[in-house]
């Protein structure tokens, strides 16, 4: 395939197919795809975290002026808890014009990657703050009750939902899902409990709804991020990128609930059960071209799997998982032009990724 560069743009616009406006949004996204993209192999997942190491000069500076940040506004409310909660208000709404006005420069006019990570978590970080300290009751958290949290971290994800309406970080997407994630557990929690642990929040069989909560979750997650991957099946704007960290998300949500719920069970027909049902998840995520909601999956499945679990059929499914992983890498492309060529009847193939 042929490369269209500058002179064949300007020839367009000289012959009238495209407005100057679009030539120059054509190449602003052409600059924006050099990088990580620029040699992509084909049918690779695009991925990209920074463009070059000023960048990660920057986020650098950034972690150090929050931290500074933090240390001055900490001491300046320093003098007494009766006006702490305002103060800690105020500081945070100064946080957000300064942290509003870097991402303006950072990501609308330098269109910097990891600047636009870091900013967006500090964002979501300084929200967090400001709306406890505004809407919680700081007696009630001291003593270990958190139900004064859902409306703070509902407000710190719209927060982070407006950052996103602006800029449009790819990032911000996996904030929203998380914050939203975590509203919910929140909200069953006031009603069922507080989860007993990490495990709880995994395995059906686990009093309360909470596993429940995160499928149901999982399932949304992962419906938002087919809508953006099916919008961008050749993967070249941002909405894929969006889609990407979305599936991050849910791949965990998703895979972790049943899949730890039949290690849980320990039987060897729960153990073939299981291996079933990642290969059926492996096939969607072959289907629609996303080893990150593949790898997310496996790889939580396979920490929490050693970390809550004992015995030889997780040591043993761990294995597996492991040389399945490696033999995917390596013949992925073949593997999904093998599925994609008798599914071509029933798959929307226009609004997927092309099989190489």
């Amino acid at each position: 395939m042929s490369h269209i560069d500058q002179n064949d743009i300007r020839a367009a616009v000289g012959s009238g197919l495209l407005s100057e406006a679009q030539a120059a949004s054509l190449m602003a996204l052409a600059h924006s795809r050099r990088g990580a993209r620029e040699n992509l192999a084909p049918g690779d997942e695009p991925f990209e975290l920074f463009k070059g190491f000023n960048e990660i000069f920057i986020v650098i500076g950034l972690v150090i002026l929050a931290t500074g940040w933090a240390a001055v506004t900490g001491l300046s409310m320093a003098n007494g808890l009766g006006g702490l909660m305002e103060k800690t208000t105020m500081w945070s709404v100064i946080g957000a014009f300064l942290l509003w006005g870097l991402a303006e420069y950072f990501i609308r006019r330098r269109r910097m990657v990891a600047p636009a990570i870091a900013l967006s978590i500090l964002w979501g970080m300084n929200a967090s703050v400001g709306f406890t300290a505004e809407f919680s009751q700081v007696f009630m958290l001291m003593q270990n009750d958190y139900s004064s949290l859902p409306l703070p971290l509902a407000l710190t994800t719209l927060a982070i939902a407006v950052f996103w309406l602006r800029f449009r970080v790819p990032f911000a997407m996996a904030l929203i899902a998380l914050g939203v994630f975590a509203v919910v557990l929140m909200v069953a929690a006031q009603n069922a409990g507080s989860p007993s642990g990490i495990a709880d929040l995994f395995l059906l069989s686990a009093s309360g709804p909470f596993a429940w909560v995160t499928l149901l979750v999982g399932v949304g997650v992962f419906t938002v991020a087919m809508i953006f991957d099916l919008s961008d099946p050749h993967r070249v704007t941002r909405r894929s990128a969006q889609g990407f960290w979305l599936h991050v998300v849910a791949a965990p949500a998703l895979v972790n609930t049943i899949a730890l719920s039949l290690l849980d069970s320990g039987t060897q027909q729960a153990n073939m059960v299981l291996m079933a049902v990642l290969l059926s998840f492996a096939l969607v995520a072959i289907i629609i071209d996303r080893r990150s909601f593949l790898i997310a999956a496996i790889g939580y499945s396979v920490t929490l799997a050693a970390t809550v679990f004992d015995g030889e059929g997780a040591a043993m499914t761990i294995l597996i998982l492991g040389l399945f992983l490696v033999i995917l890498g390596a013949f992925w492309a073949r593997i999904r032009a093998a599925l994609i060529s008798p599914l071509s009847r029933v798959l929307p193939l226009d609004r997927l990724p092309p099989a190489h």
